[in-house]
This record gives C-alpha cells, structure tokens and sequence, in this order.
C-alpha cells in the first residue's frame, strides 16, 4: 500500500460490513474495502475517477460503485 492513500481501518470496516449486500446474483464482487477505500479517497482529494490510483482498482469499478 502506497503512502497518502485512504484504506479503511478494521474498526470503519466493521460498521460498514454488515450493511453490504450479500445475496446477489451475477459475478463475484471485487473486495469491497478496497472500493468503498477508493470512492473516500477521490471524494476527499476531488481529482477525477480518471485519476483514481491504481491501488485501489480500475477507475470504472470505483466510479460505477459510487454511481450505485
């Protein structure tokens, strides 16, 4: 994990957990942290989904989650 990026803490993650869908149909979800990790950290630094770090996954899934 690269320096200046925002992840989760254990913590966050365990509020956040409980309220994600988990009966869905379809493909396997990406990891979950690791999206919603990327959609605070472009909201917080307002570059555009483009410019979003790769750490975190392609540009379209973050921006697609968030869109949802």
């Amino acid at each position: 994990m690269r320096k200046g990026l925002f992840w989760l803490n254990d913590k966050q993650w365990a509020q956040i957990e409980p309220h994600l869908p988990t009966n869905q149909t379809g493909p396997a979800r990406d990891d979950d942290r690791r999206i919603i990790s990327g959609i605070i950290h472009m909201l917080q630094c307002g570059a555009r989904w483009r410019d979003c770090p790769p750490d975190y996954g392609p540009y379209t899934t973050i921006y697609n989650r968030f869109n949802r």
